[in-house]
């Protein structure tokens, strides 16, 4: 039997620690994502949908699923909600039958984008909060630790998605007057 480099104690209280904050850090993050996407009349399981959709282009219900931290039925009855509504297009493929892909159509494109382009990030509890840490340091945390627990834990086709999709957004959006919009006649970097 291995030795442990822990006590039973110390791993309680890591990981208590960590449910505690993190429940109350998505609390926060919930509210202002609600908030953001509320005129748009979608729940925050739909606009991750949308988003998941844009940065992948023919992702499947199990991409979805995966990338957005939902269970596959959840991914399933969200963007069938999406669909309903004209904003996804569901498929499969000549190769593949067993799979179900979605892809955004132009009114769920539009509507992603206008949503992006109405964020106001000096709204929100996790700007504000962050913002004495940017005052000290000259630049908001990069949370390097946390991201390397979630790639311990879902993989690093995870975070390849992860960051590809903040990559997609830092070349091919930017800020107008406030705004973010859309870069004119750019094709976006898929995986």
């Amino acid at each position: 039997m291995e030795e442990k480099d822990f006590s039973a104690k110390e791993a309680m209280l890591y990981t208590q620690r960590i449910a505690q904050l993190s429940k109350a850090l998505w609390k926060s993050v919930e509210k202002d994502w609600q908030q953001w996407i509320k005129p748009y009349d979608l729940n925050i399981n739909e606009h991750h949908i949308l988003s998941i959709a844009y940065h992948l282009n023919g992702a499947s219900i199990s991409d979805v699923a995966k990338f957005g931290v939902m269970h596959v039925s959840t991914a399933f009855n969200f963007s069938k909600k999406l669909e309903e509504r004209g904003f996804l297009e569901f498929s499969k493929k000549e190769n593949d039958k067993r799979n179900t892909y979605i892809k955004l159509t132009e009114k769920g494109e539009k509507v992603f984008l206008d949503s992006l382009s109405a964020y106001d990030g000096t709204q929100t509890s996790v700007y504000t909060g962050s913002l004495p840490l940017k005052d000290i340091y000259g630049k908001f945390p990069e949370i390097m630790e946390l991201m390397a627990i979630v790639r311990n834990i879902y993989g690093d086709d995870f975070m390849e998605i992860f960051e590809t999709s903040f990559n997609n957004i830092n070349q091919d959006f930017i800020e107008d007057d406030g705004k973010i919009i859309k870069k004119a006649n750019l094709e976006k970097e898929f995986i």
